[in-house]
């Protein structure tokens, strides 16, 4: 079984309010993005296509791949103006594969036990995604920020990455994204991770497993605090 992960790096992360991009801050005198690509290095999935900013191919390939010797990086490629645009341009290159793994480069603690859960789910269930269950009340809200429902929490999980699909379905999946983005269809929907696009155009229900609490995205400065605690305790 081939599987490939595409890491996506193009993010410009403007709530870090930093002048650099989240994903070069230095963890450990290490970049964000160095973390999941070393567990990628170590997995069992066999290519890595790792999507990232306008202009900083070279930058990557020299600073990042051939520096720390990330020999499973097929491709570096440019990203798109939202996060399935730079999904869409990681699929185009892929010439075979039986599942492909989708995952945020800002996710720095992902960790071989997580890929193995999610490579799993995906042989089942054709698609599979990781999160865990949300430890806070949610409230649903109307457009006057008023309390409109609360959701049983028992029901409620928050979303992570990797995400991991039989090859043929998210490739089409994005295929019919892709279609319908161009007959300006899509304007009423927020496409947020790759499960929706899989549920939306395939009527394809995702297997959840569980992630880990420590696999958050590095989003604001106060992740970065976090994020080295994490490292700290490691």
């Amino acid at each position: 079984m081939k599987i490939t992960a595409i890491c996506l790096a193009a993010g410009q992360g403007k709530r870090m309010e930093s002048k650099i991009q989240k994903q070069y801050l230095l963890l450990k005198e290490k970049p964000v993005l160095y973390y999941s690509l070393k567990c990628f290095q170590e997995s069992r999935v066999d290519e890595v296509i790792l999507v990232v900013p306008s202009g900083e191919i070279e930058y990557c390939r020299k600073n990042i791949v051939e520096k720390y010797g990330f020999s499973k990086v097929k491709y570096v490629l440019e990203g798109g103006k939202e996060r399935y645009h730079s999904v869409i341009q990681g699929l185009s290159v892929i010439e075979d594969a039986d599942l492909v793994m989708i995952h945020d480069g800002a996710r720095p603690f992902l960790k071989s036990e997580i890929i193995e859960r999610c490579i799993e789910g995906a042989s089942r269930y054709r698609a599979c995604i990781v999160g865990m269950p949300v430890k806070d009340t949610i409230k649903v809200l109307d457009k006057e920020q008023r309390i409109e429902s609360t959701p049983q929490r028992s029901s409620l999980w928050q979303v992570q990455t990797p995400q991991c699909f039989d090859y043929s379905l998210i490739r089409e999946a994005y295929r019919k994204l892709e279609k319908e983005e161009k007959t300006a269809k899509m304007t009423d929907v927020s496409i947020t991770d790759d499960a929706m696009v899989v549920e939306y155009f395939m009527d394809q229900k995702v297997k959840v497993v569980e992630g880990s609490y420590q696999n958050i995205k590095i989003t604001t400065p106060e992740d970065m605090i976090v994020a080295n605690a994490f490292l700290e305790e490691e």
